[in-house]
């Protein structure tokens, strides 16, 4: 009998993580039926594009070692079977104990001599590890299933076969589109700056993985406006200046100096909120386990009302007093002196009172009598609202002053409710694509916000740099190669120049050149990549609808990835995962023991593939 044919375009974590599941369901799903799996893509399988060796090692990850992990463990929920394996951090140590061979290149020999659970590694490293995730699996595939890499990118599917941009094609009787974040053409409002910056002899870098993009033209001591303060701006700021010569020392005190190498530019940065993302807290909760989810699990989802709801009203209540509770249980539980009610009846009292209403109010204020130890997620959001100095130097002194609080306060346990509300937030957005569980039928479509506000808040709270970045961005403040463009930053293009203003000072910016730090959006209709446009123009892939506006991603059915056609059918044999699709998973790979979405929707999706590859032959 002839082989069935899998094209997976993708071979990043993503692709690999369906791989694995489909070796570990082969036993009880495959049969006798023979498996062909053609991992497509000009990156090195396991690692892909976004984690190849071949980028900057000064590049990191924003996760600790300990946190991050491809396999499947005893809580995930899926029908198939647990394959465990070691996380980064368990991959390390076993590789330093002679547990396990794999080649490490040698300028990565002393970080993983040094490397400790809650180091943030190296993209380099966590590379590395991507790539023996990969032989491992290829390793234990059983027999029947048989890998072929395609160096090459896809550019069109015809006649069940994928075409190649090298001039092969690769035969698809299923089709799995892991492609990771959908890179797009300037939208309509970078394409003015772009001719803008044309006519008049200024430089435009529109958003982009900053691994990719060549910043080696923009001059030393050039000014240079930088729109966006989140991770994209780390990575930006590292390599135009210890990238191109400068050396960061440590004082006694833990600060650092920056001694710049000359061949710098000036970094002018703001953003919506102007300033940076909250650094990753530095402790351990000090109080009890969190009891997770509380008030945001998928018995209240389904008790949500039918049709189209409003984040802000309908969902955004459940998520800040999740958020809260998260926050509040490890205040209680490891800082009872700071509390002035007993856990039970704050909890009981808690539980009964709508989210923000004046009985919550009161019960908080009466019960915390330290300010500073009461949530406010207003004020976390907009840190800046309402504040406005007189000049840049009076507000770069405030910033400055708010940038060292937030740092030293990440760094202190006695702030672990924080941490309770950092994953209490956790919970709540790796579930919030998953609300299908609840029974719904693909909620995500009826509620608004999710891809806007929610997201950046989230981005903000939660997913920003190591500490060590943070205080790199002080030193470098200080050394004046960067300074802070303030909040609410906009950037018109008048007098031959790129010129900013912004809601914290007044006066303008002028720069000759403009960068976008920051991914784009994510958008079918303007993506750039060559497979997903024909796709799209032949209607073969559609954009979803948020309350009937297009999203920017793939439109796919939550239950098992299937893409949906343009009547809302899902198509029999073609699935895709990822960021870019309906799910909107954050990430391929996760953090061990939570019951992750991504590991539940690679079970889900390589069980249906399984399931079809015994019907197509």
């Amino acid at each position: 009998m002839a082989p069935c044919h899998l094209a997976i375009v993708g071979a990043g974590p993503r692709g690999v993580g369906v791989l694995e599941r489909i070796s570990a369901n082969a036993a009880e799903l495959l049969g006798t039926t023979r498996l062909v799996v053609h991992l497509i893509d000009p990156f090195p399988p396991g690692p892909g594009r976004i984690w190849r060796y071949e980028q900057s090692p000064l590049l990191r990850m924003n996760s600790m070692t300990e946190d991050v992990t491809m396999f499947t463990d005893e809580t995930v929920r899926m029908d198939g079977p647990v394959r465990p394996g070691p996380s980064l951090a368990e991959w390390a140590d076993q590789l330093r104990r002679g547990e396990l061979r794999h080649e490490i290149a040698a300028d990565l020999h002393d970080e993983l001599a040094a490397l400790l659970t809650t180091s943030f590694p190296t993209r380099r490293l966590q590379s590395t590890y991507l790539a023996w995730v990969y032989r491992r699996v290829l390793d234990e595939l059983p027999e029947g299933i048989e890998v072929v890499e395609h160096r090459a990118r896809a550019v069109r599917v015809e006649d069940d076969h994928v075409r190649l941009a090298d001039g092969t094609s690769v035969p698809a009787d299923l089709l799995l589109l892991t492609v990771g974040h959908l890179d797009a053409e300037p939208d309509a409002a970078s394409a003015g700056l772009v001719e803008y910056a044309r006519e008049h002899g200024l430089s435009y870098y529109p958003a982009g993985y900053t691994a990719d993009i060549d910043y080696s033209a923009i001059p030393a001591g050039e000014h240079v406006l930088v729109r966006g303060f989140g991770l994209a701006f780390v990575d930006l700021m590292l390599l135009l200046t210890e990238g191109r010569g400068g050396r960061f020392d440590e004082r006694d005190d833990g600060s650092l100096v920056y001694t710049p190498s000359g061949a710098e530019p000036v970094l002018h940065v703001g953003s919506r909120r102007g300033v940076p993302y909250h650094s990753k807290p530095g402790y351990r909760l000090q109080g009890e386990p969190l009891q997770l989810p509380k008030f945001f699990d998928a018995a209240v989802i389904e008790a949500l009302p039918e049709g189209p709801l409003d984040f802000f009203a309908d969902v955004w209540p459940l998520v800040a007093k999740e958020i809260a509770w998260g926050y509040y249980s490890e205040l209680w539980t490891g800082h009872p002196d700071r509390v002035r009610l007993g856990f039970p009846e704050f909890a009981e009292r808690f539980a009964e009172h709508r989210w923000d209403s004046e009985e919550m109010r009161a019960l908080i204020e009466g019960a915390v009598p330290a300010e500073e130890d009461r949530l406010d997620l207003n004020r976390l959001d907009r840190p800046l609202a309402g504040e406005r100095f007189e000049d840049a130097e009076s507000f770069g002194k405030h910033l400055r002053e708010y940038v060292e609080a937030d740092l030293a306060r990440r760094a202190d346990p006695a702030y672990s409710a924080d941490l309770g509300g950092f994953m209490a937030l956790l919970s709540v957005y790796h579930h919030l694509p998953g609300l299908a569980d609840s029974g719904r039928l693909d909620p995500i479509s009826q509620v608004s916000d999710v891809d806007g506000w929610f997201h950046g808040f989230f981005s903000f709270y939660a997913s920003g740099p190591p500490p060590r970045r943070v205080r790199e961005l002080l030193a470098l403040e200080q050394a004046g190669v960067v300074s802070f463009a303030g909040a609410e930053l906009r950037v018109t293009s008048e007098r031959g120049r790129f010129v900013a203003t912004t809601s914290s000072f007044p006066g303008e910016l002028e720069a000759r050149t403009l960068v976008e730090a920051r991914l784009p959006n994510a958008s079918v209709g303007l993506a750039s990549d060559e497979l997903i446009r024909t796709l799209r123009d032949s209607g073969e892939l559609t954009e979803e609808l948020v309350l009937g506006q297009p999203s920017g991603r793939i439109h796919t059915r939550l239950s098992d990835g299937r893409l949906l056609k343009p009547d809302g059918t899902p198509h029999e044999r073609w699935f895709s995962l990822g960021p870019h699709t309906s799910a909107r998973s954050a990430a391929a790979f996760t953090r061990p023991r939570i019951n992750a979405l991504p590991l539940r929707q690679n079970d889900a999706v390589a069980r249906e593939i399984l399931s079809l590859a015994k019907r197509v032959r």
